[in-house]
C-alpha cells in the first residue's frame, strides 16, 4: 500500500509543478496533497508544525496569486483604476477564458482600467506590463514552493 501511495504522491507532485505554469491546475495545493499522502505511509512522519506551516504557505501563495499582479500594476505606476482593472481582468480571465485568461486577463484589465481613468496609453501599457510581470513573479513563487515540496517529499523517503 505504501508504494501505491508514494506513486500517487509522485503523480501529484508532477501535476503540481505543471499547475504552476498551467493556471487551470492548482499547483501548490496538489503538491501539498502529495505530502499529506506521503504522511499516510509508514515511511514518513512529518511534524504537525511542518504540515501546518506548509498549509499556510499554500493558502498564502494561492491568495497571492490573485494579488501579486496588482502589486505589479502599482509598482509600474498604475493607479486605483488599473488595480481594479487588474483584479477584474484576472477574475474574468479565470472564469471565462481559462487557462490563458489568467495570463492575459490581468494585463488587459490593468490596461483598460488605466485608459478608463483618463491616463495615456503609455501609462496604461506600463500598468499592463506591471500586471504581467506580477503574474510571472507569482508563477516563480509557486514553482519555488512546489520545488521545496518535491525536495521535502524525496528527502523524507531517503
Amino acid at each position: 500500500m505504501d508504494i501505491f501511495l508514494i506513486i500517487i504522491g509522485i503523480i501529484l507532485l508532477i501535476l503540481g509543478l505543471i499547475g504552476c505554469i498551467l493556471p487551470i491546475i492548482p499547483g501548490p495545493p496538489l503538491s501539498y496533497l502529495a505530502l499529506i499522502i506521503l504522511q499516510l505511509t509508514d515511511k514518513v512522519a512529518f511534524s504537525y508544525t511542518q504540515l501546518i506551516t506548509w498549509l499556510l504557505l499554500v493558502i498564502l501563495f494561492q491568495i497571492g496569486d490573485y494579488f501579486i499582479p496588482i502589486l505589479g500594476v502599482k509598482k509600474f505606476g498604475g493607479g486605483k483604476w488599473g488595480n481594479w482593472g487588474c483584479l477584474l481582468g484576472t477574475l474574468i480571465g479565470v472564469i471565462f477564458f481559462a487557462p490563458w485568461g489568467i495570463i492575459i486577463g490581468p494585463f488587459v484589465g490593468a490596461f483598460i482600467g488605466e485608459l478608463l481613468s483618463g491616463k495615456s496609453s503609455d501609462i496604461a501599457l506600463k500598468a499592463g506590463i506591471g500586471a504581467f510581470i506580477g503574474f510571472l513573479f507569482g508563477t516563480v513563487l509557486k514553482i519555488t514552493l512546489c520545488g521545496w515540496f518535491i525536495y521535502c517529499f524525496f528527502s523524507a523517503l531517503i
